[in-house]
């Protein structure tokens, strides 16, 4: 996947001095030996990595600001083994700038119910110590996940797992640079926002470069780079008989070839990770760019249509989520009904940008027009996706704060063949029905444009939403209409609030 990197999560042991050297020495054992078993056993996607007990604040503290000067550090894990007194950790974690899941987990498994003495009492007090740290966590209103269970459960692993990949997600937002070609469409409102009070929020920055810098990049690519790529296409997809080599239609071809080269080319030299384009500002490209965006997003590319930038970012992050998991993940828009009262479904496309990642099979490269954007017929990929459960989300600026909507929802097979819509495509039930699910979006203002993934769930997109302390609002089997308009006034009044609250 283009520009990822693996960071390492810390894993931190919190004690004190009241029980003498020897228990120290075997809690930093016991830790080793958690970590070791965490990075052995291959369920998680970072490396765990063993830090020093620690006893008191000085070197809470420490470790607090080394993690947030540490790029490679992604974020801790906390577990007190025993009662560490949570009036030390108050200097570091008010200083942390990382994020932090919290371990409510003990170092034996069973207790050894005929063997119990004080000396392993000492050892074992995970069960009031970690209530302590939650209680400062609490107190200083900190926003963390917290996950119990012992450290070998399947379960447990499964949210530290989750919570990593987001945390990966948070960690690749760092710094994060997205170019747009030109603005958004014209009089669209939700791909509107305001870019600093994203940069401010989520750490990436977004900035717009002219499309005639684009096409230079675009004439600069060679005629044998381009030849190249056209094999590639043959040897990948099933290309249309008019498209290949030699054929009426081949040119088109090498101009969709020679656009998504020069739009790489580009993209690397800025080390961008994302990108968006609008139709309304083509000038000098001779086809609005499909199969170049479809491809670029399977390489790991965030992309948003019509300048929609923040779901372009919001699609990067979603990426790399779940870059290590089964399924894909691509731009998407809810496009059409099928209102049949024996059985509502959506019908999700674009005009081409559908990321070949959610491809049931081998796609097929062909060529249509495009009664938009009034430039030449484009080239793109057309496929359906594969059934399975699946989300969708979006990220909108409400004003006075983002809010990240995600509405679960399942795959299924078109009920009939689409042969004459030359587009990539998935059709969807919602959950926990249509009715609901539309309106819900609806009233929480939701875009038409979201990041849809078969790859990443709600709860790794939970765990980002608490990182960024970012306002969540969940569609799933479990809404009701009343209750999620309630909850909606609810999170008004909250998301004005808290920010006076603080950390008191």
């Amino acid at each position: 996947m283009k520009n990822l990197v693996a960071p390492e999560i810390w894993f931190v042991t919190g004690s004190q001095h009241l029980y003498g050297p020897a228990a120290l020495k075997q809690v930093a054992l016991n830790s080793q030996h958690i970590v070791a078993a965490l990075n052995e056993g291959k369920t998680l996607p970072l490396k765990v990595v063993f830090k020093p007990v620690l006893t008191g604040p000085d070197e809470i503290r420490q470790l607090c600001l080394d993690a947030n000067h540490t790029a490679g550090c992604a974020g801790l894990v906390l577990w007190m083994h025993t009662f560490s007194p949570s009036k030390m950790w108050i200097g570091g974690l008010s200083s942390l700038r990382k994020p932090f899941l919290h371990l409510h987990t003990q170092f034996n498994r069973d207790l050894p119910w005929a063997d119990i003495d004080m000396d392993f009492m000492n050892l074992n007090q995970a069960a009031h110590g970690d209530r302590e740290a939650g209680f400062i966590h609490t107190r200083l209103r900190l926003n963390r996940k917290v996950v119990v269970g012992h450290w070998s459960d399947g379960q447990t692993l499964g949210q530290l797992a989750a919570w990593m990949r987001a945390v990966r997600g948070w960690h690749d937002m760092q710094g994060a640079k997205f170019a747009r070609f030109g603005d958004n469409m014209r009089q669209v409102a939700v791909t509107e926002g305001d870019k600093v009070a994203a940069e401010a929020k989520f750490g990436y920055s977004v900035n717009g470069y002219g499309i005639g810098e684009l096409v230079k990049s675009v004439g600069e690519v060679s005629d044998a780079a381009v030849t190249a790529l056209c094999s590639e296409y043959e040897s990948r997809y099933t290309v249309a008989k008019e498209l290949r080599k030699g054929a009426e239609r081949h040119e088109s071809l090498r101009v969709g070839a020679r656009i998504e080269l020069g739009l790489r080319a580009f993209l690397e030299a800025g080390d961008f990770k994302g990108f968006t384009t609008t139709f309304e500002d083509l000038v000098g490209l001779q086809q609005l760019p499909g199969l170049a965006v479809q491809r670029l997003m399977a390489d790991g590319y965030g992309f948003g249509a019509e300048g929609d930038w923040k779901t372009a970012a919001l699609l990067r992050t979603v990426k790399v989520i779940g870059a290590d998991l089964k399924g894909g993940t691509s731009f998407m828009e809810d496009y059409t009904y099928h209102l049949n009262p024996n059985g509502h479904l959506v019908l999700g496309a674009h005009m081409l940008e559908i990321c070949e990642s959610i491809a049931a099979g081998k796609p097929s490269l062909e060529i249509h027009p495009l009664g938009i954007g009034g430039k030449e017929d484009p080239v793109r990929l057309v496929f359906d996706t594969p059934p399975g459960p699946a989300i969708n989300a979006s990220l909108i600026d409400l004003g006075n704060r983002f809010r990240l909507l995600v509405h679960e929802v399942d795959v299924v097979a078109p009920p009939q063949a689409l042969p004459k819509l030359p587009v990539a495509r998935a059709v969807w039930k919602n959950r926990p029905d249509f009715k609901t699910g539309c309106a819900a979006w609806i009233y929480a203002g939701g875009a038409h444009h979201t990041a849809f993934s078969q790859a990443v769930t709600t709860e790794h997109l939970e765990d980002l939403a608490e990182i960024l302390n970012l306002e969540l609002v969940v569609i799933d089997n479990d809404t009701t209409l009343r209750s999620f308009k309630q909850d909606l006034r609810n999170n008004e009044l909250y998301y004005h609030l808290a920010p006076g609250l603080g950390r008191l």
